[in-house]
C-alpha cells in the first residue's frame, strides 16, 4: 500500500484581510493524521490588505505565490497545485466556511488506501451547516446533479471547496486544467472521474456559510456559467 507522508493545503485567497491570518492559524493547528503540512496561499491579485497580512504570516511550510491581477479561484488554485509537493493535496478557501479540524475526515480514506479523491459534502452527514440561502443550496444541487448525469459518478455536493487529492494524480492533472473562476469545480470533477480506475469517495463535512455582506464571493451568474462548463469539459474535452 502506498505510503503518505505529506499533504499540501492550497488556500486560494482575494480579498480576505478579514480571514487570511485565522484561517492559516487553523490550518497550522489542524490534525492531519500525522502528515507533514506544506501551506500553500495563492493571492490572486487582493486589492485589500490580504498581501501585508500574508508577508507577515512566519509558520513552516509556508509557501506563499502572488498574482498580479485577479484571474479567478480556478486560476489560484492551478498556481497552487503546480507548485505543491505533498503525497496528498487538499484545498481550503480562505475563508471561515470550511473547518479545517475536519481534514482527518478527508484525508483518511487516502491514507487507508481506499480513495484517490475525496470531497467533502455539506449535503450528507449530521454536521452543522448554517442555513443561508435557499436558491444556492437549489442551484448546488441541480448542477451537482447535471455533473452526475456526464460523469456517471453520484455525488451529493460537487461544488465543495474542500476536496483531496492523491498528490501524484492532481499535478498530472494541473497543466490541463483551464478554467479560471468558479468552473475550476466542474472542470476538475470531470477531469478526475475520467480517469480509469479512479476511486471517488465522499465525506459529510460541517458548512459555515457567509453571506454576502459578510464577504461571500461567489454569485447567481457563475451558476449559470458551471452549466457551460460541465457540458464543456465532459462532453467536449
Amino acid at each position: 500500500m502506498k505510503t503518505f507522508k505529506s499533504v499540501s493545503i492550497v488556500i486560494p485567497t482575494y480579498n480576505e484581510a478579514n480571514t487570511i491570518k485565522a484561517i492559516v492559524e487553523k490550518v497550522v493547528s489542524a490534525d492531519t493524521l500525522g502528515l507533514k503540512k506544506e501551506i500553500i496561499i495563492v493571492d490572486d491579485g487582493s486589492v485589500d490588505d490580504t498581501g501585508k497580512i500574508i508577508k507577515k504570516i512566519k509558520t513552516p511550510g509556508l509557501k506563499t505565490f502572488t498574482h498580479s491581477q485577479n484571474m479567478g479561484k480556478g486560476a489560484a488554485i492551478r498556481s497552487g497545485l503546480k507548485i505543491s509537493t505533498g503525497d496528498v493535496v487538499l484545498i481550503q478557501d480562505a475563508d471561515l466556511e470550511y473547518d479545517p479540524n475536519e481534514y482527518g475526515l478527508l484525508l483518511e480514506p487516502i491514507i487507508m488506501g481506499k480513495a484517490d479523491v475525496v470531497y467533502g459534502s455539506r449535503f450528507m452527514g449530521g454536521r452543522p451547516h448554517r442555513v443561508v440561502y435557499y436558491w444556492h443550496a437549489v442551484t448546488n444541487h441541480l448542477l451537482t446533479i447535471f455533473s452526475n448525469m456526464l460523469t456517471n459518478i453520484n455525488l451529493t455536493d460537487m461544488e465543495t471547496c474542500y476536496k483531496a487529492f492523491d498528490g501524484e494524480l492532481v499535478r498530472k492533472i494541473a497543466p490541463l486544467l483551464v478554467s479560471n473562476r468558479f468552473g475550476f469545480e466542474p472542470e476538475i470533477t470531470a477531469r478526475t472521474s475520467k480517469i480509469p480506475g479512479v476511486r471517488f469517495y465522499e465525506v459529510g463535512i460541517s458548512y459555515y456559510g457567509r453571506t454576502y455582506k459578510e464577504g461571500k464571493h461567489i454569485r447567481w451568474t457563475d451558476g449559470l456559467k458551471a452549466i457551460i462548463e460541465i457540458i464543456r469539459f465532459n462532453v467536449f474535452k
